[in-house]
C-alpha cells in the first residue's frame, strides 16, 4: 500500500491474441488506477509487438507454459513488487473490463480473499456437464470454477506463487483447492461475459483436449477433496455469489 491507496495489478496471460490484445488493454486501462502486466506465453504472432506498442509491461515466456504458468508468473512478479492484489484478465476478450471494480470490492472490503467473476450460463453443454461432474469429485461448491477472470488479495498471491502450485495444469480445479485447503474464502460475483470472436477455447476445443482435461481433473480433485468442510473466517461466507 503506498500513501493508504490500494495497489493493484492486471494479470494478462495470453497466446496469439493479436487480435483482441489491443482492444483487452485499451478497457483495462481506461479503468485507471491500476497497474498491467501481459503474460506473453510463446506466441507466434504480433502479440508481443502490440502490447509493446502500447508501452504495457510484457514478459515472454520462452516457450509455451500453459495459462496457469503464465498467471502464476504473473502472481510472483505481484509478490515480488508488493502490490496488495491482483486480477487476472483473459486476453481474449471475453471478460468485461467494466466489471473489475465489481470483482474488486469484496477483497478490498475484506469479505473474501479471492473472487471469482462467475457467469455460470455461459458456455456449451459439454463445458456444463464438466462443471457438473468435476464439482461433485473435488467438493467444490463455486458456480463458475473455469472462469479466468478472478481477484486475489495478499494471502491468495503468497499461495498460489509458492512451489505447491507450481505443478498445476489448469487454474480451476488445483487451484480452488489449493486455496481451500488453505482456508482462504472464496467468493463469487456475477459477470456477464462476451461470445468469443475470434480463436477457440484453450479446454474445450476438441475431444481428445476435453478427454485429458477431465482425466486430469478428475484425479486431481479427488486427491486434493478437502476432508471435511473448512469453515471460513467468523463474517465472511465462502463459495456464495455476492
Amino acid at each position: 500500500m503506498t500513501g493508504g491507496r490500494m495497489r493493484g495489478l492486471v494479470v494478462i496471460p495470453a497466446f496469439n491474441e493479436e487480435n483482441m490484445i489491443g482492444r483487452v488493454l485499451d478497457e483495462v486501462g481506461a479503468c485507471g488506477g491500476l497497474d498491467i502486466v501481459v503474460i506473453d506465453d510463446g506466441s507466434t504472432d504480433a502479440t508481443r509487438r502490440l502490447v509493446r506498442e502500447r508501452n504495457v509491461l510484457c514478459f515472454p515466456m520462452p516457450f509455451q507454459v500453459g495459462a496457469w504458468a503464465a498467471v502464476q508468473a504473473g502472481l510472483r512478479y505481484a509478490k515480488r513488487e508488493g502490490y496488495d492484489f491482483v486480477v487476472s484478465v483473459d486476453a481474449d476478450g471475453q471478460h468485461r473490463a467494466e466489471d473489475i471494480e465489481l470483482l474488486t470490492a469484496p477483497v478490498l472490503a475484506g469479505e473474501a480473499d479471492v473472487t471469482i467473476g462467475a457467469c455460470p450460463e455461459r458456455g456449451s453443454r459439454l463445458r456444463k456437464i464438466a462443471w457438473v461432474l468435476l464439482k461433485a469429485l473435488s467438493g467444490l461448491d463455486s458456480a463458475d470454477i473455469t472462469s479466468g477472470f478472478r481477484v486475489y488479495n495478499r494471502h491468495a498471491v503468497e499461495a498460489l506463487a509458492s512451489s505447491e502450485a507450481n505443478l498445476l495444469q489448469y487454474q480451476d480445479i488445483g487451484v480452488l483447492c489449493l486455496l481451500q485447503t488453505q482456508r482462504l474464502v472464496v467468493g463469487e460475483v456475477a459477470v456477464q461475459m462476451r461470445e468469443r470472436t475470434g480463436g477457440k477455447s484453450k479446454l474445450f476445443y476438441s475431444w481428445r483436449a476435453v478427454s485429458f482435461y477431465m482425466l486430469y481433473s478428475m484425479l486431481l480433485g479427488i486427491s486434493k477433496r478437502a476432508p471435511k468442510k473448512l469453515n471460513p473466517p467468523q463474517g465472511r461466507d465462502n463459495g456464495k455469489i455476492m
